[in-house]
């Protein structure tokens, strides 16, 4: 295919997670139970949270956004990927496939600063507890998931709109089972250099500030929960933000296991298995 016919593409391969036919089953078994325990569950969060007036808090609040972003998240990826493992395809539209790395972009971006944003939120109750009610405000809670969503936005459009400006060679297979942004990069036969610029840029401003946050947060909660005095007093309040830094812990450091192997290796073995963790079992 040469040059001047690249931008009429009309979609893309996405890789099997596993070649052999008789792993599809378990495979798709795995994938769709997974699926539907993320969903269900944090439907009954969100439920749970919109019903019951003594969980109208800050935490409870946040708690609710972040699993209505999980649930978008992930089914923007999974079914699709459920439905190619049925059909035994591996076909994906451009039209899609952008779509995908569109609204993929977007919640993956609006749950990292939801995490920094409950990071902010234990930091201010276990630090601050007498002025908590008083800082964490309703109208302040509404801005911070509001501008978080606003910045998930503009990235996602900046990004969706860059790529939609290269043009792609006949070699159309993506060595992933979604359509991700850098993988996709990679395949065009265009100049990528501004492209990858604001991938790197926007990597390091709006997931290196968050998990910044984070970090500044959870090292003031240590310091105080440190100067507790009795143990249960410790056990306490470190149990009420234990499940947050897990969650945490597993979305970065698969987020970063993903572009660390990409960058160091060819194989797509150890890429997969994060972006497994972080677009399935995390918001599980």
């Amino acid at each position: 295919m040469g040059p001047g016919n690249d931008t009429q593409i009309s979609g893309f391969l996405l890789l099997r997670l596993a070649n052999k036919p008789e792993m599809q089953l378990p495979i798709f078994g795995f994938f769709l139970s997974m699926y539907l325990i993320t969903v269900f569950g944090n439907l009954l969060i969100i439920l749970a949270v919109s019903t019951d007036s003594n969980l109208h808090i800050p935490m409870y609040f946040f708690l609710a956004s972040l699993s209505f972003v999980d649930i978008c998240f992930t089914s923007t990826i999974i079914p699709k990927m459920l439905v190619n493992i049925q059909t035994q395809s591996k076909v994906i539209t451009y039209t899609g496939c952008i779509s995908q790395i569109c609204f993929s972009l977007l919640f993956a971006g609006w749950d990292d600063f939801l995490l920094a944003v409950m990071a902010y939120d234990w930091f201010v109750a276990i630090c601050h507890p007498l002025h908590y009610t008083v800082i964490m405000n309703p109208w302040l809670c509404g801005l911070l998931v509001l501008v978080s969503w606003i910045m998930s936005v503009l990235n996602s459009l900046l990004q969706s709109l860059m790529l939609l400006q290269l043009s792609f060679c006949s070699a159309v297979e993506i060595p992933h089972f979604f359509c991700e942004l850098h993988q996709m990069t990679q395949l065009a036969c265009s100049d990528t250099f501004l492209n990858d610029t604001v991938i790197y840029v926007s990597a390091v401003l709006l997931a290196g500030g968050p998990l910044a946050g984070i970090l500044y947060s959870y090292s003031k909660i240590i310091s105080s929960i440190s100067r507790i005095s009795s143990a249960q007093g410790k056990y306490k309040a470190f149990s009420t933000c234990a499940s947050h830094l897990s969650v945490v812990s597993l979305f970065y450091c698969t987020v970063l296991g993903v572009y660390l192997s990409s960058a160091a290796t060819q194989s797509s073995q150890a890429s997969t298995v994060a972006s497994v963790m972080y677009t399935l079992v995390t918001p599980c």
